[in-house]
């Protein structure tokens, strides 16, 4: 197979990278060559800016047996890049990675316990703000997601495969927020969980285990949307049954000005729970296999010890957690 993955050298991307080469397959990368250009020596290498519109080096470089789209934020990044690869540079699916954030929130449909279909009701953006806005922020991530799935379908009817992950988490990944709760866990000592065991739950995915399912996708020429998440699980099963945990009621922490996400990240409160229980099942008859959660976990365990320690970029300072187990 011949892939073409637009971006493809950060964190999922590099995943999807990794297990095409992995399976044998054929591999180009377009990105602008500013996050590890030199990662895979193997794969052609196309530079291009897309925030600035440049596809030049895509234009009669295919024909590509499938597309995927790692980072298409807006509407105009997919109708120009199906227009630059032009009408003989695809002979497959063009796979776009969305977000579960496409969803419209749960509370206002009823489905806090459900959580997401793919049929579920979509997010709008709000009012006020242009359809053609690139202005991409908590309000507009979700709804700016859904206009570009539709920008993609309307220029290949038939011919798109949606994937919409929940919080993508691995080796590699740049945000920190996963990798929080496994480096306290390494660290030892008393951790500072949110509400109690029973109650407080996450929902992931790891990016290799995506990857491996997009690559059988693109071989297999699938299409349609699906929700690529594992099921929600305690998030006392991260910790694992050894971890010395603090469980501290959300009310207490709220009113010490703790913000979920960013202090605790990869969990939300229990009245907002619905945004981490989306159905996965469509993509797991699809093929998708979610290894369990002790063995993410190990991986990402793996990696963080074999980099340098620095300071995380999500959660909150063992000082801050210390201040608030002392109160």
């Amino acid at each position: 197979m011949e892939l073409l993955v637009l971006g493809g050298t950060s964190f999922a991307g590099r995943h999807v990278v990794e297990r095409a080469l992995t399976a044998g397959h054929s591999v180009t990368t377009f990105n602008r060559g500013r996050t590890n250009p030199a990662l895979f020596a193997e794969v052609r290498s196309l530079r291009g800016d897309r925030t600035s519109g440049d596809y030049a080096a895509l234009e009669g470089c295919g024909p590509f047996d499938a597309v995927v789209d790692m980072c298409a934020y807006v509407p105009r990044a997919v109708r120009e890049a199906i227009t630059a690869l032009g009408p003989d540079g695809l002979n497959g699916p063009y796979i776009l990675i969305s977000s579960v954030s496409a969803y419209a929130e749960p509370q206002a449909h009823g489905e806090v316990q459900s959580g997401f279909v793919e049929g579920s009701p979509l997010a709008t953006l709000p009012a006020g703000i242009d359809a053609g806005s690139e202005d991409v922020t908590g309000e507009t991530y979700g709804p700016l997601k859904v206009l570009t799935e539709e920008a993609a379908e309307a220029l290949l009817p038939g011919g798109v495969m949606i994937i919409r992950p929940g919080l993508i988490v691995g080796p590699h990944d740049p945000t920190d927020r996963f990798t929080y709760w496994v480096r306290r866990m390494a660290e030892g000592g008393e951790i500072l969980a949110p509400e109690s065991s029973d109650v407080a739950r996450t929902q992931v995915i790891d990016a290799s285990d995506m990857a491996s399912w997009i690559v059988s996708s693109a071989a297999a020429g699938r299409t349609g949307t699906y929700n690529a998440v594992a099921p929600a699980l305690p998030l006392a099963r991260v910790f694992g049954p050894d971890a010395d945990v603090v469980w501290v009621p959300w009310e207490f922490l709220e009113s010490k000005k703790v913000q979920p996400w960013a202090d605790l990240p990869a969990w939300l409160p229990a009245r907002m729970a619905g945004m981490l229980m989306a159905d996965g099942s469509k993509a797991a008859a699809a093929g998708l296999h979610n290894r369990s959660i002790e063995a993410v976990v190990a991986d990402i365990a793996d990696w963080d010890r074999a980099r340098p320690q620095e300071p995380l970029r999500a959660g909150m300072t063992r000082e801050r957690q210390a201040e608030l187990l002392r109160m």
